[in-house]
């Protein structure tokens, strides 16, 4: 595989051209100079000259395009850094929700498994509770469940209101046998006076012929 092959940026291959560029008129230069004798014509002379300044405009050239290929490298360093620091943020913050989703995971599981306290409950059952209300026969388990609690939770309400009715009743009749107890006592003790008071009277019947 050729240097061509390998290198694709364009940069790098425009200071490679360059550089075989001034390599072969560096041979061309050597070789025009080993062909000419000590004692060179002018022609011989100026044609060197010309040669000399292609070198080195090309050599300058290639000073350029290595400096900006530098820069590139170097620009490209940067870039290649804050990528790899977002790659490691990124990889970080998936690190971050695996962790997440593990322990949510976790929770899902727990709550599924958690021996809830309505589950206790001594709700209608199923069957029953549809038959009385058709119409949560397309309701999910979820919103079933529900609805057999509210339905549990108005059934206490009616019979905890019924028995403080009863209650209210109750304590009524206890104060009314209450206030009969006191009026029979009251009776007793007036029908006893009437009875001490009525002696007398009696004894003088016995008495009389």
């Amino acid at each position: 595989m050729t240097v061509d092959q390998i290198v694709s940026d364009p940069i790098l291959a425009t200071v490679l051209q360059m550089s075989d560029q001034a390599r072969g008129q560096g041979r061309d230069l050597l070789r025009l100079v080993a062909q000419q004798s000590a004692a060179a014509s002018p022609e011989s002379r100026v044609e060197i000259s010309r040669q000399q300044n292609r070198l080195l405009t090309s050599l300058s050239h290639l000073r350029g395009l290595h400096r900006n290929a530098c820069f590139a490298a170097r620009d490209t360093k940067t870039r290649t850094a804050e990528r790899r620091h977002d790659v490691d943020r990124l990889h970080l913050q998936l690190q971050n929700l695996y962790y997440e989703q593990r322990h949510l995971q976790g929770e899902i599981v727990a709550c599924e498994s958690y021996d809830h306290k309505y589950q206790q409950l001594p709700l209608m059952p199923v069957e029953e509770f549809l038959a009385q209300n058709p119409d949560r026969a397309t309701d999910d388990e979820n919103e079933l469940m529900y609805a057999r609690i509210e339905h549990e939770r108005a059934e206490r309400e009616g019979l905890e209101q019924r028995r403080q009715e009863l209650l209210k009743r109750k304590q009524k009749l206890i104060a009314e046998n209450t206030r009969r107890k006191e009026d029979l006592a009251n009776l007793d003790q007036n029908l006893e006076k009437f009875i001490d008071a009525a002696k007398p009277i009696l004894e003088l019947f016995e008495k009389a012929p």
